[in-house]
């Protein structure tokens, strides 16, 4: 039989002063050593864990405040602003350091026709052998053959119909010229020099149907527009003035309908607008480059 005090039996925790270890029946034995080893060591465990936990919560507390003071340092304005703003003072941009230049502009190319309005600036060499080198000369599928060529100073002497006095009224200097032919059919190219634009411009609106440059034949070419009917065109680029006159070798009078003579005339009076702006070309390129 057991005596004891009624109700239920306290039980002992090792964290709590007032509780009583229990005893085993019995009173004359001694402790239950073992068990208070594992008490003992069970509560050294919990402390220590205790002690990891709260310097895990000062560090995290620390941390904290020192955020909140280094946010606060700032002002409302820094606090309240995004992360990735920060001060451009403490790290530089990557442009910061590059250097800058001042905006800069090549010049404008320089304008051939500049270089061929005026004799004060068109000084390169000038003559039959610069307008009309080749002694073949092939646009498109054509190839013309070069015949004579002449370089009158009395530019009215190689001009025919109303022509000398349109040349001689605007001071012509000279009047070059040269032949091509083809199949039979022939065109004298001349080019009338003048010391202005203006001079050349105000010859070429002087001119009527009546106006022309005179043939040459000689050198394998024959005789041609020196009578009946002949195709001839006029204009006027830079301080030249420069005309066509184109016909038959055969002496044919030329119709509306030989589309061919036509043909010859547009080419050589093209050929001729080219030399003269390759002339220009040439001089502003060593202007340029001088």
């Amino acid at each position: 039989m057991s005596f004891g005090q009624g109700g239920p039996q306290s039980q002992w925790d090792p964290w709590k002063p007032q509780s009583q270890q229990p005893w085993t029946s019995g009173g004359g034995q001694s402790p239950d050593w073992a068990a208070l080893a594992e008490a003992s060591e069970a509560r050294n465990k919990r402390r220590r864990l205790f002690l990891v936990g709260g310097g895990a919560l000062a560090t995290v507390a620390i941390g904290a405040a020192v955020a909140v003071a280094v946010v606060s340092a700032g002002g409302d304005n820094q606090a309240n602003s995004p992360t990735s703003q920060v001060p451009s003072a403490d790290i530089p941009s990557e442009s910061a350091s590059a250097p800058s230049f001042a905006p800069t502009s090549a010049p404008p190319p320089l304008d051939p026709k500049d270089f061929i309005a005026s004799a004060k600036k068109d000084t390169a060499p000038l003559g039959p052998d610069t307008l009309f080198p080749d002694t073949r000369l092939t646009l498109g599928e054509t190839t013309y053959q070069k015949g004579p060529t002449a370089d009158t100073r009395n530019c009215a002497s190689a001009a025919g119909g109303t022509l000398p006095k349109a040349l001689t009224a605007n001071d012509c200097t000279r009047l070059i010229r040269a032949t091509y032919v083809n199949d039979g059919i022939a065109v004298t190219v001349g080019v009338a020099v003048f010391d202005t634009e203006a001079q050349a411009a105000k010859a070429k609106s002087q001119t009527t149907k009546r106006s022309f440059v005179k043939s040459l034949s000689g050198g394998g070419v024959k005789s041609f527009c020196e009578s009946g009917f002949c195709r001839t065109t006029s204009n006027s680029y830079g301080r030249y003035a420069y005309f066509t006159n184109a016909g038959f070798t055969s002496g044919k009078d030329v119709t509306p309908e030989d589309t061919a003579v036509f043909k010859t005339g547009n080419d050589l009076a093209r050929f001729a607008a080219d030399q003269i702006h390759r002339r220009g070309q040439a001089q502003a390129s060593a202007a340029a480059n001088g």
